[in-house]
């Protein structure tokens, strides 16, 4: 199937795997890759070197385009430009908006520009600076979320901009990829989908959780930092509405010393990070250091398969996903499916 995406980044297949912190890594990525679609190396979680290590891990494992997810807001995201030039990497990902600077600089070494983002406003101005691509939240989408839903947002960010549209938030199945190109979308991206097959190195106790989940289990918390996050109702989230503002603040100074010692950063460091991830919120003190360590609260769940201790972001879908096929078979089975969609659609009288 090709599409303005499979045009725009080489793939054969317009899917892609999003670069979900702890999960996207070399395994998960290259299984992706070679299945066809397009992986994203999640970096937020990794050191510079860390990045360049594990770019030439996904290289070893495919010969097929591949993508990093970057955060704009990064002290390092220059660094880790860089790297994905030197490396050659064929995508760019951005959580946040990327700055017209950064852009350019990638574009200007033919790399692709794909920002993330949640709003058609966000749209414009990523496509007025230059962006190739952008790949468009709903709010069914897993991890931070807004709240409009995908088969309203879609639509008005098409309309919006002259670029390929990439839908999010919702998607698992052939099905779902005929409704995003119906809407005018050149694919879809998936994260909790790809976190649920047999190449994520996410440990078994954890994906067994999510494939216990119904569509009701999976809920919007602001409890974590402050912001809306899409997740899975787990013993920390329902401990974390329930606590008051000095225990919130003791939960969140003993998470965050652990989560200094794993990254290495500054109490201040630690702090200004918190501070940066506001994006104009008024955060309580305790919300600002959750905010900091999140990534903490994710490795918990998603590295060390506590799922008493950690967060597991998660979109709507995961209260319908029943298996865990590899990469190979899910890709094979979305496009499968699509294909079976379209047969079947009733076709105009001449």
């Amino acid at each position: 199937m090709r599409t303005a995406l499979t045009e725009l980044t080489g793939v054969r297949h317009p899917v892609v795997q999003t670069g979900m912190g702890w999960v996207a890594g070399p395994r998960l990525v290259s299984a992706t890759a070679n299945a066809g679609a397009l992986g994203i190396l999640a970096s937020a979680t990794m050191t510079v070197d860390e990045l360049r290590a594990a770019v030439r891990e996904v290289r070893s494992r495919t010969d097929r385009p591949f993508g990093v997810n970057l955060r704009a807001d990064a002290g390092d995201a220059r660094e880790r430009v860089r790297i994905i030039i030197d490396e050659g990497v064929r995508v760019a990902s951005f959580a946040l908006a990327p700055s017209r600077d950064l852009i350019a600089e990638l574009k200007d070494a033919g790399v692709v520009v794909i920002p993330s983002v949640g709003a058609r406003r966000h749209a414009e101005k990523v496509a007025g600076w230059g962006a190739d691509a952008v790949l468009v939240q709903g709010g069914e989408g897993g991890g931070h979320t807004g709240e409009v839903a995908t088969s309203v947002l879609l639509p008005q960010v098409v309309d919006a901009v002259g670029i390929p549209v990439i839908a999010a938030g919702g998607f698992h199945d052939g099905r779902g990829l005929v409704a995003a190109l119906a809407h005018g979308a050149a694919g879809i991206a998936m994260g909790t989908r790809f976190l649920l097959t047999s190449d994520s190195t996410v440990p078994d106790a954890v994906k067994a959780r999510y494939l216990a989940a119904t569509v009701k289990d999976v809920t919007v918390t602001t409890a974590v930092d402050g912001l809306p996050h899409r997740m899975l109702r787990t013993e920390l989230v329902a401990s974390l509405e329930d606590a008051g503002r000095v225990r919130a603040l003791a939960q969140a100074v003993r998470r965050a010393a652990g989560f200094r010692r794993l990254s290495g950063l500054s109490w201040p460091a630690m702090v200004r990070d918190g501070l940066a991830m506001r994006h104009g919120k008024e955060l309580s003190w305790s919300q600002v250091l959750l905010a900091a360590n999140t990534p903490m609260l994710l490795r918990a769940s998603m590295v060390e398969g506590r799922t008493d201790l950690g967060v597991m972001a998660a979109g709507q879908v995961a209260g319908v996903i029943e298996d865990l096929p590899s990469c190979e078979e899910l890709v094979s089975r979305i496009m499968a499916e699509a294909a079976q969609v379209l047969r079947t659609l009733p076709r105009p009288e001449s």
